[in-house]
């Protein structure tokens, strides 16, 4: 992997943040991607470069086209050509409401951001990874986005990411024949400040939501990133693989709630 160049999107913090760390430790130079944390993003270009690569920090927001094709150009001119893409940036509203109290332009951001701008970073990187006939390509979902169910208070940035399963199958198959392979994966409910801990640190502490029985962190995610980018994993693609501790985040199973009850 030493000298393969990676894109992360919105890597300054958070899970970005572990899987740059991950692939720098594979010998990856990495593209720091943020939006508005320039101090973290230097910072961890430091801490990479500490590692014995090539960093860079490149701002941009993926639902903005122009920001889309400036990244790449930017992390091409200065690490080389691309041969990894992660696609962890995309815009999540905590806050509840139903699809007929959304603006339009939220409407549009949301799904630029869950949805056309991942298609346009993977649209700009392709002849690259096509010219050197490898690649890897990692989108992010949600925990049974496969299933392509309803999601209360939720509806466009789940209808976005379920395109985006559809989406991540047919590029993985049309792109297998040029040694690209393009995968999903699907973090659990993973929050502050589990997103940057370990899960040596995680099993230390209990969680009575997730059925493991314990929190979610970012590297767990990053391990299971780091596993897809190896040249050995030439051979899964096209795959949507939850990482959540058997957590639904639509849904808790009947099996937590009973539990969760009788520990009452």
């Amino acid at each position: 992997m030493r000298g393969r160049t990676a894109l992360i999107t919105g890597s300054a913090k958070g899970l970005g943040k572990m899987t740059a760390l991950a692939l720098a430790r594979m010998g990856c130079n990495v593209a720091v991607n943020y939006v508005n944390s320039e101090p973290e993003a230097a910072q961890l270009v430091r801490d990479l470069e500490m590692l014995g690569v090539r960093s860079i920090a490149v701002q941009g927001d993926v639902a903005k086209r122009e920001d889309v094709a400036r990244m790449v150009e930017e992390t091409r001119q200065q690490l080389g050509a691309i041969d990894i893409l992660i696609n962890n940036a995309g815009p999540f509203y905590r806050e509840r409401r139903f699809f007929a109290d959304y603006e339009w332009d939220d409407i549009d951001y949301l799904t630029r951001g869950n949805l056309l701008g991942v298609m346009e970073l993977d649209h700009k990187v392709l002849p690259m990874m096509r010219k050197n006939r490898w690649g890897r390509i990692i989108h992010f979902g949600f925990g049974k986005a496969a299933e392509a169910r309803g999601w209360t208070h939720r509806s466009v940035y789940a209808a976005a990411k379920v395109g985006l399963v559809s989406f991540t199958k047919t590029l993985a198959e049309e792109e297998a024949g040029n040694g690209i392979t393009v995968n999903m994966i699907c973090p659990g409910d993973i929050r502050e400040p589990y997103k940057e801990r370990t899960m040596d640190e995680a099993r230390r502490e209990a969680d009575g939501e997730t059925p493991v029985g314990r929190p979610g962190t970012g590297e767990d995610v990053a391990r299971v990133i780091a596993f897809l980018c190896s040249p050995s994993s030439d051979f899964i693609t096209g795959n949507i693989m939850d990482i959540s501790g058997a957590l639904d985040p639509i849904q808790p199973l009947p099996v937590l709630k009973q539990r969760n009850k009788i520990n009452e």
